[in-house]
């Protein structure tokens, strides 16, 4: 029998959002390989996003929705990446309720036919003084992996992969993919390619059957696993943007 073609849903804040003036993470550089590789997709990233406001402001029924659309056509995967304005005071979300509203949401998604996907939080490029990158997002981090372990779900370390490709290349190249100069959570285009096929090759080892799906660019995956900076060619990302 032949695999359904893959259908990712990415739901998450700005840092898997698409570019924007405030916004902007992996998801359309992801995107723009699954396309790519054959795979059909959306990047339901919101600005400001937390668990609480995305199910709240009716982004998520709209995630729902499209995994019940293609469910019976497609392998439908649902990526999930919260963190960076739920760990936020103003927010007032505790780590409990973080960690339940992750598991409310994978439960949901299975309930609506597809696979979830827990992701932890695309690393900020913030340096210490000690020169080493600052871990300034391990509470969700931590949140995250026990959501994914106590709902026996699949679980992406994106922070831990951004954190380490980050580290070496080192603070200047870093903030090459700065969405604006002294913006070290959002990514500009380049960025949101970089980082999102480093995406692509953990969503691809954690499901190797996608295979040719979501394989990058063959010299920017050697650059990732090699820790060498790349600057990349922003036209798929484009072309994707102008939909």
């Amino acid at each position: 029998m032949r695999t359904k073609t893959p259908a990712f849903f990415l739901a998450g804040d700005s840092t898997t959002a698409r570019q924007s003036v405030d916004g902007g993470g992996w998801g359309d550089g992801f995107l723009a390989i699954a396309r790519q590789g054959g795979a059909v997709g959306e990047n339901f990233g919101a600005n400001g996003a937390t668990t609480a406001s995305f199910v709240y402001y009716g982004i998520w029924s709209r995630v729902l929705a499209a995994v019940q659309e293609h469910r019976e056509t497609h392998n439908v995967i649902v990526t999930i990446q919260f963190g960076h304005n739920d760990q936020k005071p103003s927010a007032n979300i505790s780590p409990d309720q973080f960690v339940a509203n992750l598991q409310r949401l994978v439960g949901e998604v299975r309930q609506a036919g597809g696979t979830p996907v827990l992701v932890s939080s695309l690393s900020r490029r913030n340096w210490g003084s000690n020169g080493r990158i600052e871990r300034d997002l391990l509470d969700v981090v931590v949140g995250t992996k026990l959501a994914a372990r106590q709902a026996q779900c699949h679980f992406v370390d994106l922070n831990e992969a951004s954190m380490e490709y980050c580290a070496c290349i080192g603070s200047d190249n870093a903030h090459s993919y700065d969405l604006i100069p002294g913006d070290v959570t959002h990514l500009n285009d380049q960025g949101s390619v970089v980082f999102g096929a480093l995406m692509a090759q953990l969503l691809h080892w954690t499901f190797p059957d996608l295979g040719g799906y979501i394989e990058p660019d063959v010299e920017l995956a050697r650059a990732i696993n090699e820790g060498v900076y790349f600057w990349p060619d922003v036209d798929a990302v484009k072309r994707l943007q102008d939909e």
